[in-house]
């Protein structure tokens, strides 16, 4: 699990949202919502196979809203069922606030 957790408002466009998890070196960013919210890489690609134009779409337009979350005590391998099920990348934990990220990546990193 990853604790740096970075975010993007909603209000953001999708260049920007690119360029911050190209320079965070990640493919999901937090989104400050009243409830959990996701952007991810994957979100990005596809707006832009939609052809909507990066420039002046929002990150509120693309993002998953009402993401599942995960607790801090639940099994690894429960975790990666949990991705490979719904066919999510990332699952914030969240134990009373929002304390981490578990990606598929930290996923195969820990199994291998």
């Amino acid at each position: 699990m990853s604790r740096n957790l970075v975010t993007i408002s909603p209000q953001t466009t999708l260049v920007e949202a690119s360029k911050r998890m190209r320079e965070e070196n990640i493919n999901a960013l937090l989104v400050p919502t009243t409830e959990i919210a996701i952007v991810t890489s994957t979100d990005v690609l596809d707006a832009v196979a939609r052809e909507l134009d990066p420039a002046e779409t929002t990150v509120s337009e693309v993002m998953t809203r009402s993401v599942e979350t995960v607790p801090p005590s639940l099994r690894l391998t429960e975790a990666a069922a949990m991705m490979e099920n719904f066919g999510f990348s990332h699952l914030p934990v969240v134990d009373d606030d929002l304390i981490g990220m578990v990606s598929s990546t930290d996923i195969t990193a820990e199994l291998s």
